[in-house]
């Protein structure tokens, strides 16, 4: 075996002291170390009767930045300019969301191209009255009592159009000939509220209205207060629990209706958990018959069945006690951690399959304490490197700004932490009682001792069932698994052919540049649809939101923060000049902005009012008033100052994640250039401000994960440049990764973030044994060297990319984004970091013969145990 160098002994060397007793105490005393971690299971287990408490609710919270630009913008519109939803409601001032129900109603077949009919007309104002009598569950109050009210004491209009047709159905008719669009009347915006028009010619904002194909209600609650806001959820809870039946009753004919409220995108958010215990029971499954089938041998006693069962439990203990204790602690739970326990299995799997390896390498007639020795001096240390790597992956992606990205981290990481010590402490004790039955030579099943030696006077069944113990007398080890045979003899040979490796290197050429294409296509931000599940009723509602209402977005808030003296001439020509610019952008629809400072000056020149005065300016505001109602909660004013105010300005084709990422650009952009001190506002803005840190946050975890994983290579493998190339792979494959998302429709967003964090752990743990198994070869050369650590790493691979790929491959199925999205870039984790540690890494480094050394050491006795190959073999996640 080649001479490690000093710095890597100088670490590897005691800790591998250290775990070669702990597996000599483990071989001798097997028992403390099997009921010792299922009893501390078992009391941290208690924990999740604390779990309903943990579950983070607030969607919010967890899928917008912490400390977003919008969130303190919230804070300072909420601060100044109060609402009073009982008296003055206006849904374009709102700071929030607000609590509402709302329909979109479109156009059945059978009903033409139009809703603005007399049938369609009296099927949406029946919806209205059904909508109108509902009240909240167990003599709750009834939508009269919680709607938000106008300043007219009226419940605020579900549309303008219902209000204008006062109520009949006819009245639509009549109306129809004056209708005009965006502006109705002048002042009635019906952007928001119709939609698929057809418009007659004309120019302006006001063209003549012909024909609407949908058509949106929306029914506001008041929320002021904290009594109000539990009043109106119950009703919302009421509302969702019956419209189902309602809008069955109906029996609508010329209408279609989705239907979603502000409580929606939060429940159907909550209900992608509820699945996840029955696909995990699936992926247990799986996982122990694929971790069995892998173990087993015809040898009835070599076999290692229980081994494979035990070492999966082991995983699922190590889920069970660190969520318990982390539920103790009052960590947060978000859905997204529920993605951490198919992770976990699959990599507990694979730590199994490295210390089973490096157990078969063992002297069969030497005891079990010693086999045990042996074992965990080799393979110990190997899932103590590859642990290390994976819990410092996830610890770094805690930094994050996404409460999602910190809560799966935080219970992923802690996860492996309790993986890696039930690994060494209660497997290992199965391992140890394993050994100790083959030592007496008795059968896996039936634990009976059997023959060693076939009995020719029986059949082959019975030799097959009722004789075992066999092992390799030249070696004194197990004798050898067919598919290490298969990647010595045939796959190691065949990747050494000079044109193969001609065609591996233009494969990955071609996999290079598709990745770095998809980089550039890379889209950002999450698609709040894609925290329902598919079948959900909010589907279609975002359906035919984004077919129908795409061209007019948000109505934007431009707000002046501080006092200063509208009643300068040159003052508000600067304000002018800002809202200009603003108009001016290609995002904004300058004709429908509203100004209570354009429409003041209007009146004071008609009426010859001198506002360039401060007492006189201030003192005559109720004069717009007046004339402009809704502007007198636009202006945040006293008898000698005014503090703060408002303007409007109408959003318009912004339908893409791009759009909306430009759009808050361009706004904030030109709003900070201007002389006035003004903030752009509007409560979508609070998920937009993600696309300002998502791909920061992103580059920022890849590039100190990296840093940390070249430390640790640097550290523990003991040729630099074999260190540069576990860089190399590293970059390579989250390139991968993250290209090969877009051509299969994933944005780069807080989930697959996470991913894109767990892709640098797994990276790792793919190619350092390669390369490492590479410089540590005695082989001549570098294509036998190549052969040598195939042999000895690639049925491990093999072994730990499929048992990963079926700890998440249930997640496929599932009817969620979340778990889809985890299962599709795990996938490609697997699959690229299976393939450069195959196929690409193996024919690079015979491009560079200079890594492999020759130096040598006389080897120790305690060194027969996996030498040269449990080194290497931990290539598994």
């Amino acid at each position: 075996m080649p001479r490690r160098g000093c710095h890597t002994d100088c670490l590897e060397r005691p800790l591998s002291r250290a775990l070669r007793a702990l597996g000599a105490l483990v071989g001798a005393h097997p028992w403390p170390f099997l009921l010792l971690p299922l009893d501390l299971s078992a009391a941290l287990g208690s924990g999740f009767v604390f779990l309903r408490r943990r579950e983070a609710k607030d969607l919010e919270g967890q899928f917008t930045p912490v400390g977003g630009p919008a969130k303190g913008e919230r804070r300072f519109v909420q601060a100044r300019f109060p609402t009073d939803d009982a008296r003055r409601f206006s849904p374009e001032r709102l700071a929030t969301e607000g609590a509402f129900a709302s329909f979109i109603a479109v156009a059945a077949g059978g009903n033409g191209d139009s809703l603005l009919t007399r049938e369609a007309f009296a099927q949406l104002l029946a919806l209205d009255g059904a909508v109108r009598g509902l009240r909240a569950a167990a003599g709750g109050r009834a939508f009269e009592d919680l709607c938000a009210r106008s300043s007219q004491g009226a419940c605020s209009s579900p549309n303008p159009l219902l209000g204008a047709a006062q109520g009949q159905a006819a009245g639509i008719e009549a109306l129809l000939p004056g209708l005009t669009f965006p502006l109705f009347q002048g002042r009635l915006f019906l952007g928001f509220f119709l939609g698929g028009v057809t418009l007659g010619p004309g120019d302006g904002p006001a063209r003549p209205l012909l024909a609407a194909k949908a058509l949106r209600l929306v029914y506001y609650l008041q929320e002021d207060d904290a009594q109000r806001r539990e009043d109106s959820r119950r009703w919302l809870d009421a509302f969702l629990d019956r419209i189902p039946a309602v809008l069955d009753s109906l029996n609508f004919s010329s209408v279609q209706v989705s239907y979603f409220t502000s409580l929606s995108r939060q429940e159907e958010f909550d209900k992608n958990s509820k699945d996840v215990i029955q696909l995990f029971s699936i992926t247990y499954f799986l996982t122990i018959f694929f971790s069995i089938i892998s173990c087993s041998r015809l040898d009835c006693v070599r076999t290692k069945v229980w081994v494979a069962a035990f070492g999966v439990l082991s995983s699922g203990l190590s889920v069970l006690s660190s969520f318990g204790l982390l539920f103790f602690c009052g960590a947060q739970f978000v859905v997204t951690a529920a993605n951490a326990p198919f992770l976990i299995l699959g990599v507990g799997v694979d730590d199994m399959f490295i210390m089973v390896s490096c157990w078969q390498q063992t002297k069969v007639k030497r005891s079990v304490k010693d086999r045990m020795a042996d074992t965990y001096e080799e393979a110990a240390v190997s899932i103590t490197i590859t642990t290390l790597t994976d819990v410092l992956a996830f610890y770094i992606g805690m930094a994050t700004s996404f409460r999602s990205v910190q809560s799966f981290c935080i219970y992923t990481g802690t996860a492996f932490i309790f993986c890696y010590l039930y690994n060494l402490t209660f497997f290992g004790a199965i391992l140890a009682l394993n050994g100790k039955r083959e030592e007496t030579n008795r059968h896996w099943l039936t634990f009976m001792k059997v023959k060693d030696e076939p009995q020719k006077s029986q059949g082959r069944l019975y030799n097959m069932c009722c004789v075992g113990g066999y092992f390799d007398t030249s070696t004194e080890t197990e004798t050898e698994h067919p598919i290490n045979a298969f990647f010595r003899k045939y796959y190691g040979p065949f990747l050494m052919n000079i044109w193969v490796k001609v065609f591996v290197v233009a494969v990955y050429l071609v996999y290079v540049g598709s990745s770095i294409y998809g980089c550039t296509q890379l889209k950002e931000g999450i698609d709040l649809r894609n925290l329902a599940t598919d079948h959900s009723y909010v589907i279609q509602y975002y359906d035919w939101e984004d077919e129908y209402f795409s061209e007019y977005g948000p109505r934007v808030m431009i707000v002046v923060t501080e006092s200063i003296a509208y009643w300068n001439s040159s003052v508000r020509a600067d304000l002018e000049n800002c809202i200009s610019a603003l108009e001016s952008s290609s995002y904004v629809d300058k004709n429908l902005s509203q100004s209570w400072l354009r429409i003041y000056e209007t009146v004071a020149q008609q009426m010859s009012i001198n506002i360039n005065e401060c007492t006189t300016f201030i003192r005559n505001l109720p004069v717009l008033f007046r004339v402009k109602p809704e502007s007198r909660w636009d202006v945040n004013y006293t008898t000698t100052e005014i503090y703060a105010s408002r303007f409007f300005i109408q959003i318009v084709n912004v339908s893409t994640a791009v759009d909306e990422q430009n759009l808050l650009n361009q706004l904030r952009g030109l709003a900070e250039d201007c002389k006035i001190p003004l903030m752009v506002y509007h409560p979508s803005f609070i998920y937009f401000d993600q696309y300002l840190v998502i791909a920061q946050n992103t580059i920022q975890n890849i590039a100190i994960a990296t840093g940390a994983m070249l430390i640790i290579s640097l550290l523990l493998i003991p040729n630099p440049v074999c260190s540069l190339w576990v860089t190399f792979a590293i970059a390579s494959i989250i390139v991968g990764v993250t290209g090969f998302m877009v051509y299969w429709d994933v944005n780069l967003d807080s989930i697959s973030m996470i991913n894109l964090i767990i892709c640098i752990g797994f990276s790792v743990d793919f190619s350092a044994h390669i390369s490492y198994a590479f410089v540590s070869s005695e082989k001549p050369t570098v294509n036998e060297k190549v052969v040598d650590a195939l042999y000895h790493l690639g049925y491990p691979v093999l072994q730990g990319a499929v048992s990963t790929i079926l700890g998440v491959v249930v997640l496929s199925a599932a009817a969620s984004y979340i778990f889809r999205t985890f299962f599709k870039i795990m996938f490609l984790v697997i699959l690229f970091g299976a393939a450069h540690g195959l196929i690409f890494i193996p024919v690079f480094l015979t491009f560079f013969g200079f890594c492999g050394r020759q130096t040598k050491r006389q080897p120790r006795m305690d060194d027969q145990c996996c030498e040269n190959s449990a080194d290497v073999q931990n290539s598994i996640l």
